[in-house]
């Protein structure tokens, strides 16, 4: 079966130049743990590439050492073992994106999410992910919200089911902390949400999930996603034919003004 998720020879080798490092630099784990505010059990974790560091501390631990930039530079690729495997590419062209349209037929698109709302959503992953891994996915769920505020803006749309609005994750207060957050970025003059009532019936986006991206260089992009991978395609043909479908998508769901009413009506009958 193909390997879905992150590489673990990046994270062990980047464990073990951790490691020597350190014992160059004759200091236990107990110190540098005490340096960088992790437990001596995180740091032996990192260095056996089982955790995946912050970035923050990959650079503190840089200069501790005196590595001289050369842990630094393997932030880029751990970075890449943060998501899976599948979505590793769109999520680094998402960086460079100067427009974003998505579609999700399940959950709130992870750009949105809260954070409670990704942890749920992550625990109720199977298989099951062990906490470390939860944790992790959820910061870098939270990192690519980053485009949600970049300067200059990025023009982004989002077309949600209903029934992702009405599923409870989390539990009810969760789920109405996530609408009254999807309200929130919804009122950004640069972001558009709109909602897919089910009672719409047949419409352009039952083929699953999709997403549209235009780079800053005016590459153009089309991610689908299927249950077990995703598919990153560039080929001019297949980017038309999802952009012709989510045109098509977003003149069948509900306005802007209309769908913000709609999450409003949802919150109140959770």
């Amino acid at each position: 079966m193909a390997k879905r998720y992150g590489s673990s020879g990046t994270l062990r080798y980047f464990g073990s130049q951790m490691r020597l490092w350190r014992q160059r630099a004759g200091m236990s784990r107990e110190e540098l743990a005490e340096e960088v505010g992790y437990s001596a059990e995180m740091i032996r974790s990192v260095e056996q590439g089982r955790r995946i560091p912050q970035p923050k501390v990959i650079e503190r631990v840089d200069d501790l050492l005196r590595a001289d930039g050369m842990l630094k530079a393997g932030a880029v690729f751990l970075n890449r073992d943060r998501y899976p495997v599948y979505a590793v590419d769109f999520v680094q062209h998402e960086a460079d994106a100067v427009s974003l349209c998505c579609y999700e037929s399940h959950f709130i698109p992870g750009q949105l999410q809260t954070e409670g709302y990704a942890r749920a959503l992550l625990a109720a992953h199977c298989p099951p992910l062990d906490d470390e891994t939860i944790e992790q996915r959820v910061a870098a769920r939270l990192e690519r919200q980053t485009v949600l505020t970049r300067k200059p803006p990025v023009a982004l749309c989002f077309v949600i089911e209903e029934i992702a609005l009405r599923r409870p994750v989390g539990g009810a207060q969760c789920m109405r902390d996530q609408l009254r957050h999807l309200l929130t970025i919804g009122a950004m003059r640069h972001v558009a949400i709109q909602v897919m009532p089910t009672d719409i019936g047949a419409h352009a986006g039952l083929n699953g999930p999709m997403a549209l991206l235009e780079t800053a260089d005016h590459h153009r992009f089309a991610y689908v996603e299927a249950q077990v991978g995703s598919q990153l395609l560039s080929d001019p043909d297949d980017v038309a034919l999802i952009a012709e479908r989510y045109a098509m998508l977003r003149t069948q769901a509900l306005n802007t003004e209309e769908s913000a009413r709609f999450i409003e009506r949802v919150v109140g009958e959770l």
